[in-house]
């Protein structure tokens, strides 16, 4: 299936200003080393850079308004002239100030903040299962897929009711999922895909980059452990792969250049 709405699939880059985020947390904190690494995402191809300062790894713990504004904004306001820049927040106040920065797209894990970006800018509705500090306790659904899809489509006809003109929806790949779970979530996508696009949204996002499931699936048979983050390279790419078949309009990686690569080997077949 190929993609409805892009010549080929938009990669996004991860960039966390933060202490703790389960991949760089720490690495991007200081401002000077968060832009550098923002515009060599740039360089290496990524079409949106989504930039977060406050962790959603499971169980994080969320940070104050404050901190979240101090981390973000001046790091928006330093690469929205040179890319797409998305901001990654729960929080109304720092989607506001990050809109007012130069960011053009709400990358939005609660769904709930559609009325910030209607009239302005793009918005992610994102699926979870409760919040970062709880989702991987025990994730149940009767039918994950059914549910997952029936959420983020509902959260988006609504946004475009609300009057965002460019909704994607995003089935949260590793928020409040098991393994299982997640698998039968990228099964189904070229379902979401479809059922995206009949409902007027811009298209599907996925994000399975460097993820705890990943490192699961790959562990040897001896091990308990999952791989570390620095191990999941070759799942995270094969993932990434899989959701630009499926017909996703936008993959959220660490590794840009090889998954820029990707999408364009992918894209003229498309």
């Amino acid at each position: 299936m190929g993609n409805p709405c892009f010549d080929s699939p938009l990669v996004m880059g991860v960039l966390n200003v933060t202490p703790d985020s389960f991949s760089d947390g720490g690495l991007y904190l200081d401002h000077d080393a968060a832009v550098a690494h923002g515009l060599e995402m740039v360089e290496q191809g990524a079409g949106i850079i989504d930039v977060g300062g406050e962790s959603s790894r499971p169980g994080a713990a969320p940070v104050t308004e404050a901190v979240e504004l101090g981390r973000v904004i001046p790091v928006v306001e330093a690469l929205s002239p040179h890319v797409r820049v998305s901001v990654d927040t729960v929080k109304p106040a720092v989607a506001i100030a990050a809109l007012g920065a130069g960011a053009t797209m709400v990358n939005d894990i609660s769904s709930s903040l559609w009325e910030v970006a209607a009239g302005r800018a793009a918005w992610v509705a994102v699926h979870m299962q409760g919040s970062p500090a709880t989702m991987q306790v025990a994730p149940h659904y009767d039918d994950v897929v059914a549910e997952v899809f029936g959420f983020v489509l509902d959260r988006a006809r609504v946004a475009l009711a609300a009057g965002v003109h460019e909704v994607f929806v995003d089935p949260g790949i590793g928020f409040g999922k098991t393994v299982d779970h997640n698998l039968s979530l990228l099964h189904h996508l070229p379902q979401l895909v479809a059922d995206a696009a009949a409902a007027g949204c811009a298209g599907v996002v996925v994000g399975t980059s460097r993820k705890r499931f990943l490192g699961v699936l790959a562990a040897p048979a001896a091990s308990a452990q999952p791989l570390d983050v620095d191990d999941r390279f070759e799942g995270s790419l094969a993932t990434a792969v899989v959701a630009m078949v499926a017909g996703a309009a936008v993959v959220r990686v660490h590794d840009v250049a090889a998954t820029v690569q990707s999408a364009r080997l992918y894209g003229p077949a498309a």
